[in-house]
């Protein structure tokens, strides 16, 4: 029987034993939410944004890409609003200088609890009224609740006085912005178009601690789709983002529709500039939490930049010779979050084997080349050959460690979808042992078969 429920606890000690996820600044006593990504996680996180980039611009003929610079002016997070109203709400233990989110303390105190849109003082109150204890002290002595930036500065040293001040970007969305004007001057692009940023974001949060949900260093696949209000219908536009953001989940990446569902923002948590917001959750283990937000944003960002900077950066309606402001509708992907996803989803434990029913087109390595005896030259130097012919089209393991049993299970454990196994018989009549992960079968092909096989089936 397999079971499919998990702990976090199960899959975080996966993840490290095998190679995921390492915690960072491990032998110096870590930094908090930071995490490297080993040899196996860096390969599945690789493949997912290779996925994303193939699906979202290089299959469209109506997104471009950019990659803007991670450290940015001052100004356009002044334009954007991030300095003055992009923060989380802060509070402190004062016995055991514990510090948290004021919401996350609160929901996971309050089973239920909704506390979007709520003032610094509403939660404080919160707080206080329910005598709500620190989770690692015990004791309920909090200090006030108060706005806490999530901007990182950063200092210039080749720029003297207030210019020195720069920002890491804390999302990719402005660089889209501020470069509309170069990409519709450099391109051939017409509305309605995409520019789409697939790169890493930072925010000084205060998390939570489910490893790579919510991190100081995030990536992000996001888009911005402009559009003239007056010639494309928004409601249709937003309606069609949903159904392929959610036919690139539970199609390209396999996930179980049971385990999703779209959570449309309440007025009160929604950007006073939003029109619409919905977010496509996700049941991790520890609740359903957003995976992928889409909204509407009307014209606010470019409209702010063209404010902010004094530059025009309306386009030209070739039919009526009229200078607009695009509306646009962001459709926005946490990398690291599909990353968690996919290992949550693809978690597997039967009586003998844990394993990781991961998609095979996102599996770290697709197939894993043995010698069923690795003291036997002639049967490794056969391996090698099938396991080099593999490697030159897709990424393949070679493993001659142990026995065959427990090599079955490292692969098992890493996602590795297809095992190949030489033994004597194919030195006679060359065909080669494929075991299937997910079933444990196993079948003989023919190795001048088996490129086709493993191709046909990723």
């Amino acid at each position: 029987m397999t079971k499919t429920s998990k702990s976090m606890q199960d899959v975080t000690a996966l993840a490290k034993r095998r190679g995921f996820i390492y915690p960072g600044s491990e032998i110096y006593g870590g930094l908090a939410n930071t995490h490297d990504y080993g040899p196996v996680g860096i390969e599945l996180l690789r493949n997912i944004r290779n996925l994303w980039w193939d699906n979202f611009v290089q299959r469209r003929d109506d997104i471009v890409g950019l990659e803007a610079s991670l450290i940015s002016h001052q100004e356009i997070w002044k334009a954007s609003g991030h300095t003055s109203g992009f923060s989380d709400a802060q509070i402190d233990c004062k016995n055991c200088k514990l510090r948290m989110r004021a919401d996350h303390l609160i929901e996971e105190n309050l089973d239920g609890k909704n506390v979007e849109g709520l003032t610094v003082e509403e939660l404080g109150k919160i707080v206080k009224e329910n005598s709500i204890k620190c989770p690692n002290c015990g004791k309920s002595d909090w200090t006030d609740v108060r706005k806490f930036n999530l901007l990182f500065p950063v200092n210039l040293g080749i720029i003297e006085g207030d210019q020195s001040l720069a920002y890491l970007r804390g999302e990719t969305a402005q660089g889209m912005f501020i470069n509309f004007k170069n990409v519709i001057e450099s391109t051939r692009v017409k509305l309605p178009f995409g520019i789409a940023q697939l790169g890493k974001s930072f925010r000084n949060e205060i998390t939570p601690g489910n490893s790579v949900f919510r991190t100081l260093e995030f990536e992000q696949g996001e888009i911005e789709y402009f559009f003239d209000p007056t010639e494309t219908n928004w409601e249709e536009l937003f309606e069609g983002w949903k159904k392929s953001i959610w036919e690139f989940i539970t199609v390209k990446i396999g996930i179980n529709e049971e385990n999703l569902r779209w959570r449309e923002h309440e007025e009160k948590e929604r950007s006073f500039y939003s029109k619409k917001t919905e977010d496509l959750e996700y049941n991790f283990p520890f609740g359903f939490k957003e995976l992928w937000g889409l909204a509407y944003r009307t014209d606010y960002d470019l409209s702010a930049h063209e404010k902010g900077s004094g530059k025009e950066l309306r386009i030209n309606n070739p039919q009526t010779n009229e200078k607009k402001l695009p509306h646009v509708i962001e459709p926005a992907v946490g990398i690291n979050r599909i990353f968690l996803m996919v290992l949550c989803d693809s978690y597997r434990e039967e009586e003998n084997r844990i394993f990781l029913k991961i998609s095979p087109k996102l599996a770290p390595y697709k197939a894993a080349v043995f010698p069923l005896l690795s003291n036997k030259p002639e049967l490794v130097d056969r391996a090698k050959e099938i396991y080099a012919d593999l490697r030159s089209e897709m990424m393949v393991a070679f493993d001659s460690r142990g026995n065959i049993g427990k090599r079955y299970l490292y692969q098992d454990e890493i996602g590795t979808p297809f095992c190949i196994t030489v033994d004597f018989d194919t030195l006679e009549d060359g065909m080669v042992t494929i075991r299937d992960r997910d079933t444990t079968k196993q079948e003989r092909v023919k190795i001048s078969e088996v490129k086709k096989y493993i191709k046909e089936k990723i």
